[in-house]
């Protein structure tokens, strides 16, 4: 069976990454958007990532404009935007497609190992989360409305 650590992606600037550098760390995967009424969640991202990076935590968000247009903007921008609101010091991947026929394969493997309310494959918003075992494993999703803070208990134990 696939897990997360058999993708690559592309980073910001283009760069292909592989997500098997990944292995023996516990991965949360967001959906992110800059207009975003959820958008200050990057504030407690930030807050997971300092608390637990250093104990093995990687936080990845993956721009998309697939809600209500609210990721316009280039990579580049995305990143400029991320730097001076946010400071954001985890990666900020490359603007992606979640849902659809141009999803990333990421997503599409995300969402048939973790389903969505009432058993539902689709991201319906911004800022879905997925937590990633140390074996590349999808452990859980979260919705947009869920607070990264309140994963907090959940990421621990998987450390």
């Amino acid at each position: 069976m696939a897990n997360v650590h058999q993708f690559k992606v592309k980073d910001a600037a283009g760069n292909e990454v592989d997500l098997s550098q990944y292995r023996g760390k516990v991965v949360l995967i967001v959906n992110t958007a800059s207009k975003c009424g959820f958008t200050p969640q990057y504030k407690e991202l930030e807050q997971l990532y300092q608390q637990y990076h250093a104990k093995g935590l990687v936080i990845l968000a993956f721009p998309c404009n697939q809600f209500g247009g609210q990721e316009p903007g280039s990579d580049s921008d995305i990143q400029q935007f991320c730097q001076i609101n946010y400071g954001l010091s985890f990666p900020v991947m490359a603007k992606l497609q979640v849902n659809g026929p141009e999803a990333s394969p990421l997503f599409e493997h995300l969402k048939d190992s973790a389903r969505g309310l009432m058993k539902t494959r689709a991201i319906k918003w911004n800022f879905t989360k997925f937590l990633v075992n140390k074996d590349g494993d999808v452990v859980k999703r979260y919705a947009p409305r869920t607070k990264p803070t309140a994963i907090a208990s959940a990421i621990e134990e998987l450390l």
